[in-house]
């Protein structure tokens, strides 16, 4: 599994409601690994896909990036971190 940031700057309260647009056009069962951290400079989604190359191609694709700006959010600074080797979570936190 291959894990990826995306860095969407603003405002976070002002992106909430758009991040929450776009990841309604997911099925939840295509989401593996995802974290969603607003902070001071906007928001940063930690999202997975099963290799990097998956990786590349999703985030570079026509269709994440029409997803985007269909939810009104600005197009985000992509940066590739790496392979997962371990997860642990012991509570899940949703809006």
């Amino acid at each position: 599994m291959f894990l990826g940031a995306y860095h969407f700057d603003g405002d976070a309260e002002q992106l909430l409601p758009g991040y929450h647009k776009l990841m309604a056009g997911y099925p939840p069962e295509m989401i593996y690994l995802h974290v969603c951290v607003a902070g001071e400079r906007g928001l940063t989604v930690f999202d997975s896909c099963p290799s990097r190359e998956v990786f590349e191609r999703f985030s570079r694709g026509k269709t994440f990036r029409a997803a985007i700006a269909d939810a009104g959010l600005p197009a985000p600074r992509v940066e590739p971190l790496g392979e997962v080797h371990a997860v642990i979570d012991r509570q899940v936190v949703s809006p």
